[in-house]
């Protein structure tokens, strides 16, 4: 069986510098606005009974005047799963629980409707298998055609480098994952999602962690362009009652649905940095 320690060291020190990249964007943003918000960072670390090295990770936090609430965290953990959890898990069963994970996990929530919130997530798990998944997805109260064509583009051009199968396989993955079935509605504007791309050697994974650096330059590029496009836009209190029942729907989804939260929760996460992903503030009607 592959160690694959270093692999996951590799990928670590990949979602830590892109962690790093875009907190450094997102405070030029808001320097940009004429504020001095920076990110607030958090680390904490991780607790298993009889785990000499649960690990643990960094909660990046920031609110300002364009990003009314942003997480970015990166964590590494490595341990064994609740039994019963386990099997849900590729490669994973009661008798075979052991995994490590690391990753990057992203959700800005913005304070003009007219900027579409944002999420981006991107990981490398080992159980008895090892594979990379992640992808993201953009969700605007008040949806743009352009905004919407420029962030697929750039994913899809991510993909196209790598497989043309790509793009249309993961986009529709996120069409119908990001899908909230008691409300009948997507949450946003799609982009793209995939999981258990495997590494079953060396080669696969060089392929598979290329491909998952260039979803995260993908979105370095698109998403900080289009805040500096729409973050300036005038908005009605009509608009900002949209965007706070969008919110609602977009924390049912988060808190019913989503498969990360999930994860985090069930392996001894730290529950503030998982639940960063919540708006700020929403309504129900």
């Amino acid at each position: 069986m592959t160690d694959w320690t270093q692999h996951t060291a590799r990928a670590r020190t990949w979602f830590e510098s892109l962690r790093d990249r875009i907190c450094a964007e997102f405070e030029s943003i808001e320097a940009e606005a004429g504020s001095a918000a920076k990110f607030d960072y958090l680390s904490w670390n991780r607790e298993e009974a009889g785990n000499s090295d649960p690990g643990g990770g960094t909660r990046g936090l920031m609110k300002g005047s364009v990003f009314e609430k942003v997480g970015v965290n990166v964590s590494t953990v490595h341990g064994t799963f609740a039994p019963g959890f386990a099997a849900s898990i590729n490669g994973a069963s009661d008798e075979d629980p052991g995994f490590t994970a690391t990753g990057i996990s992203l959700v800005a929530h913005m304070a003009n409707p007219h900027v579409p919130a944002v999420h981006m997530n991107t990981r490398f798990l080992t159980t008895s298998k090892a594979w990379f998944g992640g992808g993201g997805d953009l969700n605007p109260p008040l949806p743009y055609e352009e905004d919407t064509v420029d962030f697929h583009a750039a994913y899809q051009a991510a993909c196209d480098a790598h497989d043309p199968a790509y793009y249309p396989r993961f986009k529709k993955w996120a069409d119908d994952y990001f899908f909230i079935p008691h409300r009948g509605v997507h949450r946003g504007v799609g982009g793209i999602f995939y999981d258990h791309l495997e590494c079953a050697d060396d080669t696969a994974f060089e392929a598979n962690f290329a491909f998952t650096r260039d979803v995260g330059e993908a979105f370095l590029a698109a998403f900080p362009m289009i805040v500096r496009r729409r973050m300036a836009t005038a908005f009605s209190d009509a608009d900002k009652r949209q965007q706070l029942e969008w919110r609602g729907r977009y924390a049912e989804f988060n808190l019913v649905y989503d498969r990360g939260t999930l994860f985090g929760l069930k392996t001894g996460g730290n529950v503030d940095a998982i639940l960063m992903s919540l708006p700020p503030e929403a309504t129900w009607s």
